[in-house]
């Protein structure tokens, strides 16, 4: 079967657990609401411009840009103006790239901590990040090569935003961190407005706009957002859709593809397709 030309590209690899490459054509048929992923990502303008929107900013970008994002940042990436644009996604487990940063002597100790850039403009970071994305979608570059490149290219890239100027965040407050945990705990729940002001000691309307100041997000929208990633780990393990969508908490197929369509611009089963690439991977390395 023929992948349509402006469908997104999924590229993993079981034997490289800790990264995911995302590749977009055409970034007009692809529109973002606002997001967060658990784990640090990287992406590349390779074509056009788009407005970047991370937490309470907004950038315009451009072909040639990269963009950082922390960590369960709330942020979106979408088009100007229907101007064509297309771009290059990496996710980088946030432990796995937490250790590399602790033994490159970047971190006092194995814990995560935000990086301040939310925009790089160099040509020769540029490059090599496409350079990168062309060896990771490459299926005859050996897994090895692969993992070196990888290596390779974030530790140096971390140094190089180890020395960007810091901008400093507001800390969260700590009834405001409870209030997300516990959330996260009870993600697949039918979690009322009523419970999180009994638990926060919040009205309606503080916590809602406190709650947003803090992560970006609604209450409702960070549930969600979480029941999204969810259905994207049930779906990288080849659960099937419908199956994916109870498990992560949503009450039918139809309004998880919906909410997965919005956040992740590419529907279940394109994202699911990657499982299929995955097994091919295993049994090539056999």
């Amino acid at each position: 079967m023929t992948t349509p030309p402006f469908s997104p590209v999924f590229w993993r690899d079981k034997r490289m657990p800790f990264v995911e490459l995302r590749k977009v054509a055409d970034g007009r048929h692809v529109c973002y609401a606002l997001h967060s992923h658990p784990h640090w990502s990287l992406g590349a303008i390779t074509n056009g411009k788009s407005t970047f929107r991370y937490r309470d900013d907004s950038f315009a970008v451009s072909a040639g840009d990269l963009v950082v994002m922390n960590p369960e940042w709330a942020h979106a990436c979408n088009p100007i103006d229907n101007h064509p644009w297309s771009y290059l996604m990496m996710y980088v487990d946030t432990q796995w790239l937490t250790n590399l940063r602790f033994q490159a002597g970047l971190l006092p100790t194995p814990v995560w901590l935000d990086l301040h850039t939310a925009v790089l403009s160099d040509n020769r970071w540029f490059d090599r990040y496409c350079h990168l994305a062309d060896c990771l979608l490459d299926t005859q570059s050996a897994v090895t090569d692969k993992q070196r490149e990888l290596e390779a290219f974030l530790s140096g890239l971390m140094h190089k935003l180890a020395t960007q100027p810091i901008n400093q965040q507001p800390a969260t407050a700590d009834v405001l961190t409870q209030l997300s945990r516990y959330m996260d705990q009870h993600a697949t729940e039918d979690v009322s407005l009523e419970t999180l002001c009994a638990f926060s000691g919040f009205s309606e309307g503080h916590l809602i706009r406190s709650f947003k100041q803090a992560f970006g997000f609604t209450p409702h929208a960070y549930l969600v957002n979480r029941r999204v990633q969810l259905g994207q780990s049930q779906l990288k393990k080849g659960t099937p859709i419908a199956e994916a969508a109870l498990n992560a908490g949503f009450s039918d197929q139809p309004h998880f593809q919906r909410a997965f369509k919005r956040r992740v611009a590419a529907t279940p089963n394109q994202y699911r397709l990657g499982s299929a690439n995955e097994k091919i991977h295993a049994a090539d390395s056999k």
